[in-house]
């Protein structure tokens, strides 16, 4: 039987996509190829804003015009937030929420009758099976979030906090390093309270475990919130190696105090700016990159101004920028003075445009380095830089990938090399000449 998943959303759901094929795969089903036709069709989705409710309906509309003779299966955190409402759509055939996860192989596998073997450690995957495609591994340290802040659904969705133990998580990247896999990425919700509910343990020891006793060559933090930022973590970095990569996205949500006080945000724009200067001290050439929320509840303008100034102000290597959605079951969603719709797509679009405009001006400043790229597919197609710039090979690239093709030899996934950034394409894409 054929499967193939689909996963919307931040990297914790990429996390347990891998997890899930990992699963299905030890348990007897195939991934399905490019171009074929599942048995199976999994959704994993995300419910952070309306747009990502729309793109999950369309996804399974699509599917379902596609694959006409699939199970289309719906998990994650959409139908945690609204099962009733899944449970409408015509083209969805099984449910799955984000509790009923560790059990989704075998609900799949009694749905269609057929033989269930269970493995949840899914050692037999293949790692080409287990990454879903990509050369990265997300791997869960943590989820669900105790801070509710105003304007977010995941901690309705994801639960309370709650750690992976260190052997798990350390057990799980070696595993993934001895089958050739070259980045893991730690995630979850509220990275900085790792360990807090198991004792004797926190972010920083879970770094240097993960280092002391695995040999992937990188390893990536998804995100930390500013005032988890302390000297005692940044100290791993520079004792690493090399190996934790120079990338820290820090969401900012707001640069006002006004708003991040109702967002029940627990820093203000100075403390913000303070974290991200003790980042650049201490990491020298790393990345900052960010999220932010434009039109919230009561934002008047001088609000917007404030958030404008202090994205100029910090200067953000990349930043995702989201006009305010009302999520039901969130506090926010109750709040008076919500900002008109058409005023929060402008404020988005201000913000938008200038940190597109600092994002290249990082590109440009960083021409003439040379950074290990991981690439994803042949050599010379795309990867990612340590410091989570995007690149490709140029002409040049282009040339070779002709001659070798598609993961030929060792000039395929996973490899990581020394290349010179050379310039920035149109689209904002840096290209690199080979050392």
């Amino acid at each position: 039987m054929k499967i193939q998943i689909e996963t919307h959303g931040c990297k914790l759901n990429m996390a347990d996509s891998q997890q899930l094929a990992r699963e299905f795969v030890a348990s007897g089903f195939e991934m399905a190829g490019a171009g074929a036709a599942p048995d199976v069709f999994v959704l994993n989705s995300c419910t952070v804003t309306g747009n990502a409710d729309r793109k999950a309906r369309q996804a399974f509309s699509s599917a379902r015009r596609r694959f006409p003779g699939a199970l289309i299966v719906a998990t994650g955190c959409y139908p945690e937030r609204d099962f009733s409402a899944v449970e409408m759509l015509k083209p969805v055939d099984l449910i799955i929420n984000n509790r009923q996860k560790p059990a989704i192989v075998q609900s799949v596998a009694e749905r269609l009758g057929v033989a269930f073997t269970p493995c949840a450690e899914g050692d037999s995957a293949p790692l080409e099976s287990a990454l879903l495609g990509r050369t990265r591994a997300s791997i869960k340290i943590q989820e669900g979030c105790d801070q509710v802040c105003a304007y977010c659904i995941v901690p309705k969705v994801r639960g309370r906090e709650r750690s992976i133990p260190v052997g798990e998580i350390v057990g799980r990247v070696q595993r993934l390093s001895a089958e050739g896999c070259s980045e893991v990425v730690l995630t979850g919700t509220q990275l900085g309270s790792y360990g807090f509910d198991i004792g004797n343990v926190d972010l920083p020891g879970l770094l240097r475990s993960v280092i002391a006793e695995t040999d992937v060559p990188r390893v990536r933090v998804s995100s930390l919130q500013p005032l988890e930022i302390t000297d005692e973590l940044l100290a791993v970095w520079d004792r690493s190696g090399g190996r934790l990569c120079p990338h820290f996205h820090v969401p900012l949500q707001s640069g006002s105090d006004d708003v991040l006080g109702r967002m029940r945000r627990r820093y203000t724009g100075n403390e913000f700016v303070a974290a991200v200067e003790r980042v650049r001290a201490a990491v020298p050439a790393c990345s900052v990159t960010t999220d932010v929320i434009c039109g919230f509840p009561g934002e008047r303008p001088e609000d917007h101004a404030s958030t404008l100034r202090l994205v100029d102000q910090v200067r953000f290597a990349d930043a995702h920028v989201f006009p305010y959605s009302e999520r039901p079951g969130t506090s926010a969603a109750h709040f008076p003075n919500h900002v008109d719709v058409a005023a929060r797509s402008e404020r988005a679009a201000d913000v938008r445009g200038l940190t597109e405009r600092h994002a290249l001006e990082f590109r440009q400043a960083s021409i003439g380095q040379v950074r290990p790229v991981l690439w994803e597919g042949a050599r010379g197609g795309s990867g990612l830089t340590d410091n989570y710039l995007r690149v490709r090979g140029g002409e040049a690239g282009k040339r070779l990938i002709q001659r070798q093709g598609v993961n030929s030899g060792s000039e395929g996934d996973g490899l990581i090399e020394d290349v010179k950034l050379a310039e920035v394409d149109a689209d904002g894409v840096m290209a690199v000449s080979y050392l």
